[in-house]
């Protein structure tokens, strides 16, 4: 800590507000919010710190700014814009969120209704974001098809309407507008077009077909046969529109569905509306994270990023876990919203917690998305690999990995495997199996160091290349045991680990303690599936070994019985036992009469 920020720190005050960190460079890297910006920001730099991500980011601050504020709310919302302006490195920022585009409903006597990315703070009205735009261009269509917005770009004012400034245009002849321009119509009637576009926007179309069938019989009991056709119309268009929308629940509750799949520094987040019991919405969009951030704060950041711009608010917001900043949220959203604001975290089975399982599933889609994107980006190599080269601190990318098991039984029949996975996926060709030669009884250390030794010496030998990854499955023992055979036959340059079963411990050569992966981590989760690929084709070659064994003991040692025989009758029957216990009607459809009695005769003497 230089001598600047512990004057700094000497001084900040015990108010609310906003602190950013900067570098050395004077490049903002965090921007964080407080209610007592003195105790957030000293807690920064007490001795105790156990996050290695806020280690880093400490060891990088070299000056702090502060911004006060009225309250922690008013903080939130600036923090919230500072980050989406700065976009510091150790902050969760949203990508591409100014590529989203929203329909905006625009401040104006006669509003125009229509699609746009930038935000204006001018009174307008904003729906989305649409991260679909196929979805937003089909509401959009809706909209010119059902009410009747205009589509011109013109100033309309009382006095340019007044004056017959503009005139009108196609729309007008071909009953998709009417008349506005020349003041053809009411600004009364006009804005109810526009109210009603509002509620299929917020996905209240069940609300306004109720109104619409009201106004519909009130002009049929006046007579106005014409304008209630004219609504019939509309109710039947909105029919059809309502009638592609999924009814996913029972539960009428205005609902927000929100679930985040995370990934090394990636971030997809899905969100399904849910109005109605109907689905009228599907949002998708992606953060970046420093790796190892908590999942109640990639939640609180979601959340704030979603609902900071014009967008509704519902009475209910799901999610799988209690989102850091809680009640400092639920405040925020209370002050935006004209409901009552609750966050919903489902335990029991129930339409809720059904959606949200399939909210989490397209999130997990969308992120395998990113993934595939990443993956052409670097030539086709999987993210997995990636993941598993910062997780195991490797020089290269580990595209090729040679895995090693043993497997025996009480030292009888020793064998052992070797698979090989080429950019995380089987290359079953280049299996290996080996009999154990130079070993009595059952010393797993002993075997490791034979095959690993038999095998790169074989590849010395025809001048191969060496795998970018050993991997041989136990712990200190057999790793030490495998690195002793490398060295032995000259092999200075290589990676290899240990992966112990026990708590899924990975050793890594000179370190005495293991490194933990975590347990959703795709790399860890390509290890054990390589691990299980070894293990499973080492007892598959021990149980075929001792099969032959017991063949050759039992079978093999009747006069008259070879290993062609022998072998058909275990193929058919499946075991000697089975063998043993057959008639010789059917010995005889397997393998002749003659033989049939040979073998019948030796297990049944009498």
């Amino acid at each position: 800590m230089n001598e600047k920020i512990k004057e700094k720190l000497e001084s900040i005050p015990t108010l609310p507000g906003i602190y950013q960190f900067l570098n050395d460079k004077q490049k903002v890297i965090y921007v964080g919010k407080a209610k007592n910006l003195k105790n957030r920001v000293r807690s920064y730099f007490q001795k105790n710190i156990e996050s290695p991500k806020t280690q880093a980011l400490v060891n990088k601050i070299d000056d702090i700014e502060i911004i006060i504020t009225d309250s922690e709310i008013e903080a939130l919302v600036l923090e919230n814009n500072l980050i989406k302006e700065l976009k510091p490195r150790y902050n969760i920022n949203l990508k591409d969120d100014k590529s989203f585009p929203y329909i905006k409903v625009t401040n104006e006597l006669f509003p125009q209704v229509y699609a746009t990315r930038n935000i204006e703070k001018d009174g307008s009205k904003y729906f989305g974001p649409y991260t679909d735009v196929k979805t937003m261009k089909s509401s959009l269509r809706l909209i010119n098809k059902i009410f009747k917005i205009r589509s011109c770009k013109y100033d309309l004012t009382k006095e340019t309407i007044e004056k017959k400034k503009y005139k009108i245009c196609l729309d007008y002849h071909i009953k998709k507008c009417e008349g506005p321009c020349e003041g053809l119509v009411s600004i009364e009637r006009y804005n109810s077009f526009v109210n009603q576009v509002i509620k299929v926007l917020k996905g209240k179309t069940d609300e306004l077909i109720n109104e619409l069938k009201q106004q519909m019989i009130e002009a049929s009991a006046n007579l106005e046969f014409e304008k209630a056709a004219e609504i019939r119309d509309r109710i039947e268009q909105l029919y059809v529109y309502t009638s592609k929308q999924k009814v996913v629940s029972t539960d009428l509750t205005e609902k927000d569905i929100i679930s985040a799949a995370v990934e090394g520094k990636d971030v997809a987040v899905t969100i399904l509306n849910i109005r109605n019991g109907k689905l009228v919405g599907k949002k998708q969009f992606f953060l970046t994270i420093e790796e190892e951030t908590e999942e109640n704060k990639i939640y609180s950041a979601i959340i704030k990023f979603y609902y900071n711009e014009y967008v509704e608010i519902p009475k209910e917001i799901v999610i799988e876990v209690e989102p850091d900043e809680q009640e400092t949220l639920l405040e925020w959203l209370n002050l935006k919203s004209n409901n009552k604001c609750y966050f919903v975290i489902p335990q029991k089975q129930s339409d809720t917690k059904s959606l949200l399982n399939m909210c989490k599933q397209n999130a997990i889609l969308a992120l395998k998305e990113i993934q595939l994107q990443k993956m052409k980006k670097e030539g086709n190599i999987p993210y997995v690999l990636s993941s598993l080269k910062r997780d195991l601190r490797l020089a290269n990318i580990p595209r090729t990995i040679e895995c090693f098991d043993n497997s025996n039984l009480q030292g009888s029949d020793a064998v052992a495997s070797m698979v090989v996975f080429i950019d995380a996926k089987p290359k079953k060709s280049l299996y290996r199996k080996f009999i154990i030669k130079t070993v009595e009884g059952p010393d797993d250390f002993a075997s490791m160091k034979e095959i690993i030794k038999r095998r790169y010496t074989k590849l010395l030998e025809e001048k191969q290349p060496l795998p970018d990854l050993i991997m041989v499955d136990g712990g200190k023992g057999q790793l030490s045991s495998a690195i002793e055979a490398l060295e032995e036959i000259g092999i200075k340059k290589f990676e290899i680990i240990g992966l112990a079963k026990r708590l899924e411990e990975v050793f890594l050569p000179n370190e005495s303690e293991p490194i933990i992966i975590p347990k959703t981590s795709s790399s860890l989760k390509l290890l054990q599936q390589i691990r299980d690929e070894a293990h499973r084709f080492a007892i598959t070659f021990h149980r075929e070994r001792r099969s032959k064994r017991i063949i050759n003991t039992e079978l093999k040692s009747i006069k008259g019985i070879g290993d062609k025989l022998a072998n058909k009758l275990i193929s058919t029957l499946g075991s000697v036992e089975k063998v043993k216990t057959t008639s010789i009607e059917e010995l005889e459809k397997i393998i002749g009469k003659s033989k049939a009695e040979i073998i019948y005769n030796h297990f049944n003497p009498k």
